[in-house]
């Protein structure tokens, strides 16, 4: 058994290899028509056809897809590489549409399809009948899209980024959907009063399913949440590789638990990802920074590449599937409608709302879904590998029939739709080469400017994007001119990386570089043994844009003013909030109010008791703590 699972190891390993390798090549090509999960699948189904044809089925036995395995160990690095990485401006930006559609959208996807195949077996021609229980379940596998091929096309053409988000969004969160709407539904499988759909059922799947998500968003926050403080009141990051390890377990950690109370993992990981990007990020050493990035990344970069041969290979090598070429095509069919059903009307209502808000205002806008990006939203609606996970819960005595339909319906539909994403791009004019660096909120974007000083690009949103301004940290006469300064993209120069900032009581001459760094030390209040001598585990500052700032302070940003609150009370002009202002402008403002309300209290209360600074020091500004 051992030198079995050698070979099956073996036989991963060498795929996978293949067809990063593959990729790489088309890569320089500049062939995009091809993208590396296509590769992947072929892959798979190349040797698991050769398998099949055979002797011996050990090894084949070995390379049968798993859920446990899939769920367990594939799906979380692909989550929390999604939530880690995120771009929080646009993703809370669009959330309104990415919420319609994951929710809404998913929804009708899968009572749409799961209706079309109850109707298609009434009709006695494949031989077998489906319940309509078993028929929402079906239609519940099969309305979780696919996050890996698209977006990474999409990421590939830099396509225009309301899109991407949009698209993003919706492929991450209607995987959970997905998940619990075909739970919801197999705890109405066994018959009797529990196995009775009615419209009582539909109101409790509804609850259960609110109750689940948000309750498994909640997991995540407090997760993150308590790492950030952890991370704050400790001197873990002192040792960067203990402190990355329990980064990760802490992350895995929150999905397994989630998972053990039946929430949803994939939101509580989503949101955990998230929240420890938007603030325990800034507590972190700087090699813990740069770990986590990437080992997230290519953790990410393996399972998706994994997945894909693991459906290759099981087209071929699971012997009990029962292929019905007929009802595959129907599902084929059915999924197109369903997909329809979900873009198109929701895409009207989102666009309908949207201009009515703004005609309540005395505005003219236009579509915030125009034709060209439904057509995309409908043609991402490839199906992915949590669907054949679903369906390998699936029982009873048609169950080998449905999962190789599933199964086969997720290939095609990567292969045909993924594989012409490239040419709908085109056909659809759909605007590509967008690069929003100005926006960015990777930790990498840093320029130099004229007099030392370095500055990271100003985001439009959620995050820490801090802006240019005076008070940013000088760094050892690096970058003393115009040109980019040695951090951005991460390719540093080794004869051009600034000095680190020790938090030791002097340098090798017995006294400090420079005054920014006394003026880092005591806003952070450590003691000299916080760090050692290497100072680039110096967390950087998190620092807060001057457009945030009140004008009390001199600085009139593009913002203006602070939204202001009912009952905001002032202490040294600075801008404090209280209860009652804070709860009256979350119930009585519009859109735009939420979000100034939200980035007031995440700026002025939370931020200053969660980071390590206090949100105070001469990067900081004034904080409402």
């Amino acid at each position: 058994m051992e030198i079995f699972s050698s070979w099956a190891l073996f036989i991963m390993i060498m795929l996978l290899i293949a067809a990063l390798f593959t990729s790489y090549m088309l890569q320089q090509k500049k062939v995009e028509a091809i993208h590396e999960t296509v590769i992947s699948i072929f892959a798979g189904m190349t040797v698991g056809l050769i398998l099949r044809v055979s002797n011996g089925t050990s090894i084949q036995n070995l390379v049968i897809f798993n859920d446990q395995i899939f769920f367990n160990l594939l799906l979380p690095p692909i989550i929390l590489a999604s939530g880690y990485e995120l771009h929080q401006a646009n993703f809370f930006r669009n959330i309104g549409s990415i919420l319609t559609f994951a929710f809404a959208g998913t929804f009708i996807s899968a009572i749409v399809l799961g209706l079309i195949l109850w109707v298609y077996t009434r009709i006695p021609i494949d031989g077998f009948s489906m319940t309509f229980v078993d028929a929402i379940s079906v239609g519940a596998t099969l309305s979780a899209t696919d996050p890996v091929t698209i977006l990474a096309i999409f990421n590939t053409y830099k396509v225009d980024p309301k899109l991407y988000t949009v698209i993003f969004g919706e492929s991450i969160l209607n995987d959970a959907v997905a998940i619990v709407l075909f739970e919801t539904a197999q705890r109405y499988k066994e018959g009797g009063a529990a196995g009775t759909l009615s419209f009582l059922s539909l109101i409790e799947g509804i609850g259960i399913f609110l109750a689940v998500f948000f309750g498994s968003l909640v997991i995540g926050v407090i997760v993150g949440i308590g790492t950030a403080l952890a991370l704050k009141y400790t001197y873990v990051r002192r040792y960067p590789k203990i402190e990355s390890c329990l980064i990760v377990l802490i992350a895995y950690a929150s999905y397994f638990f989630s998972n053990g109370l039946h929430m949803s993992g994939i939101v509580t990981l989503l949101f955990c990802g998230i929240t420890l990007k938007h603030y325990a990020y800034y507590n972190m050493s700087r090699r813990t920074q740069l770990t986590t990035k990437y080992l997230f990344q290519v953790l990410a970069q393996l399972s998706e590449n994994f997945i894909f041969i693991y459906l290759g290979l099981s087209l071929f090598t699971e012997t009990q599937l029962q292929f019905k070429p007929l009802f595959i095509i129907v599902t084929v069919i059915g999924i197109c409608a369903a997909r329809w059903c979900a873009v198109f009307p929701l895409s009207r209502a989102i666009n309908w709302f949207i201009r009515y808000r703004a005609k309540r205002k005395g505005k003219d806008v236009a579509d915030e879904l125009p034709h060209s990006y439904q057509m995309m939203l409908f043609w991402a609606g490839l199906r992915g590998a949590v669907g054949v996970a679903l369906a390998a819960g699936m029982t009873g005595p048609n169950s080998w029939a449905l999962k190789a339909t599933v199964l086969v319906v997720v290939v095609l539909t990567v292969i045909i739709f993924g594989g012409t994403t490239a040419r709908m791009l085109e056909i659809m004019g759909i605007r590509t080469g967008v690069v929003e660096e100005i926006d960015s909120d990777d930790e990498f974007d840093i320029e130099a400017v004229p007099g030392g000083s370095y500055y990271k690009h100003s985001g439009t949103g959620i995050g820490n994007t801090p802006s240019r301004r005076s008070g940013s940290i000088p760094l050892n006469g690096v970058g003393r001119g115009p040109e980019r300064g040695t951090y951005v993209s991460g390719n540093s120069s080794p004869n051009n990386r600034p000095r680190s900032l020790s938090r030791k009581g002097s340098n090798a001459d017995g006294r400090r570089e420079n005054e920014a760094e006394q003026d880092l030390l005591r806003a952070n209040s450590t003691t000299e043994s916080d760090f050692d001598s290497d100072g680039s585990d110096l967390p950087p500052a998190a620092k807060r844009p001057e457009r945030r700032r009140s004008p009390v302070h001199g600085d009139n940003g593009d913002m203006g003013a602070p939204y202001p609150t009912s009952g905001t009370a002032r202490e040294n002009d600075t801008p404090q909030i209280t209860a009652s202002g804070a709860i009256n402008s979350l119930l009585h403002g519009t859109a735009e109010d939420h979000a100034a309300w939200f980035r007031q209290l995440d700026e002025g209360f939370i931020k200053p008791r969660l980071l390590l600074d206090g949100g105070k020091g001469p990067h900081g500004g004034s904080s409402g703590s």
